[in-house]
C-alpha cells in the first residue's frame, strides 16, 4: 500500500473502528522495527549522466553535493568510491571518481549513494590481517572479527541499524596504527547472528546484552580493559552496556557516532523521511514503543548521561535528519566533566567520517591517545 493511499485509508479509518488505526500504525512502524531496514545514509533513484576521466556526473540532491567520499553502488555488485565535489549545475553534480571496484559504470545507469566506502572484510578491504571469532551470548553465537594490536586496552565496535560490520571498517586503520586490538561484532538480528526470539529490535534494550556478551570475550581473551565504540542505535547499545554490564570497571571510554538520544523525535523523523504522512508517523511510534518495548524512562537516563561513568567522545552532525542535535548538546551540556562533543558539519546520520575522513581520524587518535 502506498503511504497516499494510507493515509486516506487512516482518514477512513477513524470511522472504521479501532482495528484499522492500529493495522496503520503497525504498517507505519514495521520500517523501525524490523532488523534490515534502509540505512539510512543511503539515497536511491539517482543517475549518471556523464563520465569523464577522473569524474562522474550524477543526480544533485542535497546528499550528493555533500563534502566527503561516499560510494555509489548499482545492482549485480558495482561499487565505485567517490571523492570530491568538482562542480554543480541545475540538476547534477560532478564529483571525482576515485576508484570502481566492481561492475561497469555506464551513463545512464540507476545508482545509489551510500556511506558503505569500504565493502568486504578488515583483510580484502585493508589489507588488515584479522581472524574471524564469536562471542557467546544468550541466543547463541555471535560472529566477530578481531583485528590483533600490541596494547591491553581492546575497542569493541557496534554498527547501526541498516548497517553491518562493514560500518567500522573505515575507523580500522587508525586504531590499528595505535596498535589497539579489536573486535567488531554483530547482534541480534545480523545476518549470521541468532535473531531475536519476536524478530524485531528492540533499540538496544535487548542487544545490550550481546554488546556485553563481546567485552567478556574480550576479557577472556586477555584485555585488560576494553572501549565501546557504537554508530547510532549501535552507540545507544555502548552507553546501555556500560551502564549495565557486569564488568563496568573494565570499561575505559565510549565513542558515541550519532547516538539516538531521543527515541520519540528519531522515529519520527526516520518515518517522515520515508515518506509517512505525519499522522500516520505518529501511529507509527506509538505502534513501535509497544511491539519494541523501549524503555522510554530509561532512553532519558542515558539521554541525560545519569549512568556515565568514563571518559565519553561524542561525535554528530548538526545536520543529522535522523537524531536530533540537541540532544547530543544537551548530553555534552549535562556531562560535560566527562563528554567531549565534536560536531562534523554538513554530515548526515551515521556517516560523519564520509564527511570530512581526515578530520574524523584525527579527532579519533587525539581523543584516543591519553586513554592508551
Amino acid at each position: 500500500m502506498r503511504w497516499g493511499t494510507a493515509a486516506m485509508v487512516a482518514a477512513a479509518a477513524v470511522g472504521a473502528g479501532t482495528a484499522a488505526v492500529l493495522l496503520l500504525g503497525r504498517k507505519a512502524s514495521d520500517g523501525v522495527v524490523r532488523p534490515g531496514r534502509a540505512e539510512p545514509g543511503a539515497v536511491a533513484d539517482l543517475r549518471v549522466h556523464d563520465l569523464a576521466p577522473g569524474g562522474v556526473v550524477i543526480t544533485r540532491s542535497t546528499a550528493t553535493a555533500r563534502p566527503g567520499r561516499y560510494a555509489l553502488e548499482w545492482p549485480d555488485g558495482g561499487h565505485a568510491v567517490v571523492g570530491e565535489v568538482l562542480g554543480t549545475g541545475p540538476q547534477t553534480v560532478t564529483r571525482r571518481l576515485e576508484q570502481v571496484n566492481g561492475g561497469s559504470l555506464q551513463i545512464g545507469d540507476k545508482v545509489e549513494l551510500t556511506p558503505r566506502v569500504h565493502t568486504g572484510d578488515p583483510r580484502s578491504a585493508l589489507g588488515l590481517a584479522f581472524t574471524d571469532t564469536v562471542a557467546t551470548g544468550d541466543l547463541g553465537d555471535l560472529p566477530a572479527w578481531y583485528v590483533d594490536g600490541k596494547r591491553g586496552t581492546w575497542v569493541i565496535l557496534v554498527h547501526g541499524p541498516g548497517a553491518d560490520r562493514s560500518q567500522a571498517l573505515p575507523v580500522l586503520p587508525v586504531l590499528h596504527r595505535l596498535q589497539l586490538p579489536t573486535l567488531t561484532v554483530t547482534y541480534r538480528g545480523d545476518r549470521g547472528a541468532p535473531p531475536s526470539p519476536d524478530r524485531l529490535g528492540h533499540f538496544g534494550e535487548t542487544e545490550w546484552q550481546d554488546v556485553d556478551a563481546a567485552i567478556r570475550l574480550a576479557l577472556d581473551s586477555g584485555a585488560g580493559r576494553v572501549i565501546l565504540y557504537g554508530w547510532s542505535v549501535g552507540a545507544t547499545m555502548v552507553l546501555q552496556a556500560a551502564a549495565r554490564t557486569a564488568w563496568p570497571e573494565a570499561v575505559a571510554g565510549l565513542v558515541l557516532d550519532s547516538p539516538v538520544l531521543d527515541w520519540s523525535q528519531t522515529v519520527r523523523r526516520e518515518r517522515a523521511k520515508a515518506g509517512v504522512p505525519a499522522a500516520l508517523a505518529e501511529l507509527g511510534a506509538l505502534a513501535a514503543e509497544g511491539r519494541s518495548k523501549v524503555d522510554l524512562a530509561g532512553f532519558a537516563r542515558l539521554a541525560a548521561g545519569t549512568d556515565l561513568h568514563v571518559p565519553t567522545l561524542l561525535l554528530h552532525s548538526p545536520a543529522d535528519s535522523i537524531a536530533p542535535w540537541d540532544a547530543a548538546a544537551r548530553l555534552a551540556d549535562l556531562r560535560g566533566d566527562l563528554v567531549s562533543l565534536h560536531p562534523v558539519p554538513h554530515a548526515e546520520h551515521a556517516a560523519l567520517w564520509n564527511a570530512d575522513p581526515d578530520g574524523y581520524a584525527e579527532t579519533l587518535r587525539r581523543w584516543l591517545t591519553p586513554l592508551l
